[in-house]
């Protein structure tokens, strides 16, 4: 398939523009994606600022909906005009750390030199594991997007489900799940969730589909605290009103929360996390840090709290997808109550100011080429 397309590119900080660019070639492993609804992130907000860098002319983007335009020759089980989406994290599973069990830590676009001379690209910030839309290789906020590894990362949407109702499934909700699932949730568990964006928001859901019975939802909206309960939220706490680890205390009779989830990514949200966990608690963070964090020591009872601190990736693959739109498929959770506005693709500049500035409740932006 040969021709243009147009795609929103980092131009440079501050600067993401709407360019054509040329439809790119499928390789045997390959699928060529027409892309029906994308969206923005909050790591996209990151690229445009020049807080992630990035190279120049790369497309932006990695939450892909769309259909097969074209399939790789190698590639088998699918087929062109299917309706699909693949994970943010498009994992290479014949890296070493897929085969090491971590796929979302795919380092397969590491050269490793004897000589180590490239060790500084494995170290540095820039080296971010298996995510590669957007970051290594041109992303999904596009009319066609090409998806590497195919067969390993496309995953078929359910007939009956809207583009809008699987949206959040290659990014927001296998985020915000996996901030859940490595909390350590048991069934009757206190919870408590630090910012309600749309990737805590999805951790709450998560936190209640694993059985937790107090979810504590913190933030400094009203308006997000809102949908948190709609979510699964049992008790929302705002911030700017009360003294946030003093009220779990209250609501766990001085005993502490089980686990806390982080998802936001400051030093002060990640250390009342860490007060607010009983001993033996588990802290899970999501949170994107831009700076080191400090541990304090009282939290972190000196060490001797019996404490876990999980950090975590984006779960990609095809069957994680599976899994997460059953959820959707099963009714058990309306995610498109997420999506609350619309734009073309050809408006996207447009959309990243309003996402960026948080303007008029926006939570997610659904983008259409």
């Amino acid at each position: 398939m040969s021709g243009m397309m147009k795609a929103a590119v980092f131009v440079e900080p501050g600067r993401i523009e709407l360019v054509d660019k040329r439809i790119p070639d499928v390789g045997p492993n390959d699928a060529l994606i027409r892309i029906t609804t994308t969206t923005i992130c909050g790591t996209d907000i990151h690229i445009l600022k020049g807080e992630y860098p990035v190279e120049k002319g790369l497309t932006i983007g990695h939450e892909p909906v769309g259909v097969i335009e074209k399939l790789g020759s190698a590639v088998r089980g699918y087929r062109e005009g299917q309706r699909v989406i693949a994970g943010a994290i498009c994992p290479n599973f014949n890296s070493y750390a897929a085969q090491d069990g971590a796929p979302s830590q795919d380092g397969s676009y590491l050269t490793y030199d004897h000589d180590h001379s490239n060790c500084a690209h494995v170290h540095g910030y820039h080296a971010t594991a298996g995510w590669r839309f957007g970051n290594k290789i041109d992303g999904t906020q596009a009319e066609y997007v090409l998806v590497p590894d195919a067969q390993a990362n496309l995953a078929p949407v359910p007939d009956g489900l809207t583009d809008e109702e699987v949206l959040m499934c290659p990014d927001i909700m296998s985020t915000g799940f996996v901030g859940a699932e490595n909390a350590n949730i048991k069934i009757g568990d206190t919870v408590v969730i630090f910012a309600q964006g749309p990737i805590g928001l999805c951790a709450t859901a998560g936190a209640r589909l694993l059985g937790a019975t107090t979810i504590i939802a913190v933030d400094g909206n009203d308006h997000r605290l809102g949908i948190a309960k709609q979510l699964g939220a049992d008790v929302t706490l705002n911030f700017k009103n009360c003294d946030v680890v003093d009220e779990v205390m209250k609501l766990t009779h001085g005993r502490g929360a089980d686990s806390a989830i982080e998802a936001l990514g400051l030093q002060q949200t990640f250390s009342d996390a860490l007060r607010c966990i009983k001993p033996g608690g588990t802290l899970s963070s999501l949170g994107v840090y831009s700076e080191d964090l400090t541990i304090p020591m009282s939290a972190f009872a000196a060490g001797l709290g019996d404490h876990t601190i999980r950090t975590a990736l984006c779960p990609g693959g095809k069957e994680r997808m599976r899994r997460l739109m059953n959820v959707i498929d099963s009714h058990r959770l309306d995610l498109g109550l997420l999506v609350t506005h619309q734009y073309a693709l050809d408006d996207i500049v447009e959309a990243y100011d309003l996402f960026g500035n948080q303007r008029d409740g926006v939570l997610k932006i659904a983008v259409k080429p």
